[in-house]
């Protein structure tokens, strides 16, 4: 068995930035693993640690010595390294003396290509300690590090200044140096607690080593503990703490040793919109705030401090301190803004532009006004409140509340409407403008909400494609992605049965006349339809489902929606690879045919009994299943064309329908254009796989 031995890596740093950590330590190690199965040590098994002042990895049972590996070089083919007499060429000589060995120490490889001699080399590995300082040099530069930074007089870059380096193989340290950092084996405990440098003894004593000097370096480890006092402390105060996953990582990369610290501010406060100040409490001050059992806030907060103090009152009373003027400020914004009504803003609305060719926002308020209007009519909403809520739905970017707290833009608008006594569908919707945010995000609920969040996004995207700025590669400065998707989601998931192709033409003439908008309809409507196949596919449907829907162009996300899963359901059925293989044999025969394909069935030329069963069984399908496609049963539908696979079975093995004979040959493709016209209705199946 070859000699294993544990690898500990450390770079010690100041305080490296904490909302990149999680993602420098996991980069970090997946350097460190890339390096290592290069070398020859494939599968390592790696522990990644990272605090805010290192990044570390503990590599178990690595081996001591680098495989012995075989290298082969290829050399002149079989034709050009022998002559007639079988002596080697020039060829064949020159190319064993520049691997160092004879001809006859050459090997031949023939492949079904051809045949050629090679020269097979064993390459013997390197001690691992040689290798180990260029892996973790190679994995540093290749951190994702936007802009990197020099410090003092050197000339090594990296995201913060690099203060200690450790690199421990068992029990032996592998000198090197790292960052412009000669290697030790002395690492830092918490920098109060235990400021002294530690001797590491072993790799993998490492994380206990630091924990005695209050460090917790398992980054899961550490978050795991904040969320566990944060949640024990939460319930001291008869309440839940309030804990966003991507909060709880920024303060795990703040902290090297939680304890958590209770604080409070004035019941008064909590008159202002709870939302203001859980943001001022999460984004300013990386506080986790406290909810009772209903979600009402309560006049807690919870603070992760980064020491054991002697004087917890006094850092409470610090928090506290620093949280009042915030709060203070949110509470003045409140009265402040509602000193007039929202709708008083729409005036100034003019002073602000959405874009510079596209006008401000109040003519895209006026043009969301209408759209909205039309839709909300067309989904059997309320088009004056649909109407109402749109001319109302930026206003809000003009109070002082949204202008200090742009993330509560909608949210606010909300609350002054209800303040005003807008309708509370109005007011709802002022919030739901801005649903989905993100994929996987909530939907609006309201009918006024979905007009005004649809009519919104479709005028930016048939806006902004109009002025020649579609998305560009990686390049979506003003989201049309997620906009689209938005709007397909809401359409699909909010069972919205919209034209979307009706609408995109009204949003493109609310343009008119300033800018000419009617000619981006169809690259919206084709950039739409991608973004829904995209849909799909992350939903686990099938791709040629999805492609035979998309091959008959239904211009009502909804229908698609429904068709999509009509077709996935007929695929279960006993019949659907025969008609399915049908389909497909009908489009090939009807692709071939040079003139008209005609449409209208002549029963007094169906000669043979299965294209008369055949045609008898189809016009007695196609009267029952079109009220049922018209009203989007489409699932219903296949289920009875399935009864179509006997006949048509029995008219492909009984009938030929390429005859010399025009008359039958033109009736008998009639026969086939309507039978693939029915399932057209739904889908292309010929395109379905087998």
């Amino acid at each position: 068995m070859p000699e294993t031995r544990d690898l500990l890596i450390e770079i010690g740093t100041e305080e490296l930035p904490p909302k990149a950590l999680f993602d420098l330590a996991a980069a970090f190690e997946q350097g460190i693993r890339q390096g290592l199965e290069k070398a020859g040590f494939p599968d390592p098994a790696i522990r990644r640690f990272a605090t805010p002042r290192r990044l570390a990895a503990l590599i178990a049972q690595l081996p001591a010595q680098q495989p012995d590996r075989q290298s082969e070089r290829r050399g002149p083919a079989l034709g050009a390294a022998f002559g007639s007499d079988g002596r080697p060429t020039k060829a064949a000589e020159g190319f064993a003396r520049s691997c160092g060995v004879s001809v006859d120490a050459l090997q031949r490889l023939e492949t079904d290509k051809g045949a050629w001699l090679i020269h097979v080399s064993t390459e013997p590995g390197a001690p691992t300690a040689q290798l180990i300082p260029g892996i973790v040099e190679a994995a540093l530069a290749g951190l994702p590090i936007p802009k990197r930074m020099r410090w003092g007089d050197r000339d090594d870059e990296f995201v913060r200044p690099v203060h200690w380096a450790v690199l421990l193989f068992g029990d032996e340290l592998i000198p090197a140096t790292i960052m412009g950092i000669q290697t030790g084996r002395e690492t830092r405990g918490h920098r109060f607690h235990h400021p002294d440098p530690i001797r590491l003894h072993a790799p993998a004593d490492y994380a206990r080593q630091l924990a005695e000097a209050k460090v917790i370096a398992d980054f899961d480890e550490r978050r795991d503990a904040i969320r566990t006092q944060a949640e024990r402390v939460a319930a001291g105060l008869n309440g839940t703490s309030v804990i966003k996953p991507e909060l709880l990582d920024e303060v795990a990369a703040l902290v090297e040793w939680p304890v958590a610290l209770a604080g409070n501010f004035e019941q008064r406060f909590l008159e202002v919109p709870s939302e203001a100040l859980i943001s001022t409490m999460q984004d300013n001050q990386r506080y986790f705030p406290v909810v009772d059992a209903h979600g009402k806030l309560l006049p807690h907060f919870i603070t992760m401090t980064n020491l054991e103090s002697r004087d917890p009152a006094q850092v409470r009373a610090g928090n506290e301190r620093v949280i009042r003027p915030r709060f203070s400020d949110a509470e003045f914004f409140w009265k402040q803004d509602r000193k007039q009504p929202l709708a008083a803003r729409q005036a100034a609305l003019e002073q602000v532009v959405f874009q510079q060719k596209l006008g401000t926002l109040a003519d895209k308020s006026d043009r969301a006004a209408a759209l909205a209007r039309l839709i909300a009519e067309r989904a059997r909403g309320n088009p004056e409140w649909a109407e109402r809520a749109a001319r109302l739905a930026k206003c809000d970017l003009l109070t002082q509340m949204v202008q200090e707290f742009p993330e509560l833009q909608g949210i606010m608008g909300r609350y002054y409407a209800l303040y005003d006594g807008e309708p509370p569908e109005v007011a709802q919707a002022q919030e739901e403008q801005y649903l989905p945010r993100f994929a996987g995000d909530r939907l609006p609920a309201t009918a006024t909400g979905r007009a005004l969040a649809l009519a919104d996004r479709l005028d930016t995207l048939i806006g902004i494609f109009a002025i020649g700025q579609p998305p560009s590669g990686a390049k979506d400065p003003f989201a049309l992605r997620r906009a689209a998707l938005g709007v397909l989601r809401i359409l699909i998931e909010g069972e919205l049965d919209l034209d979307l192709w009706a609408a995109l033409e009204r949003a493109a003439a609310g343009f008119e006349p300033v800018v000419r908008a009617d000619q981006v309809v169809q690259p919206v409507f084709e950039f739409m339809m991608e973004r829904l196949r995209g849909y799909y596919l992350e939903r686990d449907a099938r791709p040629d489902t999805v492609e035979a829907v998309l091959e008959c162009q239904p211009v009502r996300p909804l229908d698609f929606d429904r068709r999509v899963r009509a077709v996935d359901a007929f695929r279960t059925l006993p019949e659907a690879a025969s008609l399915t293989a049908a389909n497909k044999r009908i489009r090939n025969i009807l692709k071939k045919v040079q003139t008209v394909v005609p449409f209208q069935i002549q029963p007094a030329l169906l000669a043979e009994e299965p294209e008369q069963a055949l045609a008898g069984r189809l016009a007695e399908l196609a009267s029952e299943v079109a009220p049922l496609m018209e009203t989007g049963l489409y699932g219903e539908a296949l289920n009875r064309l399935a009864g179509l696979r006997e006949p048509v079975d029995a008219f492909f093995d009984g009938v030929m329908v390429m005859v010399d004979d025009p008359a039958l040959r033109d009736n008998r493709l009639a026969l086939l254009n309507e039978l693939s016209s029915l399932f057209l209705r739904v889908a292309d199946f010929s395109r379905l796989q087998e």
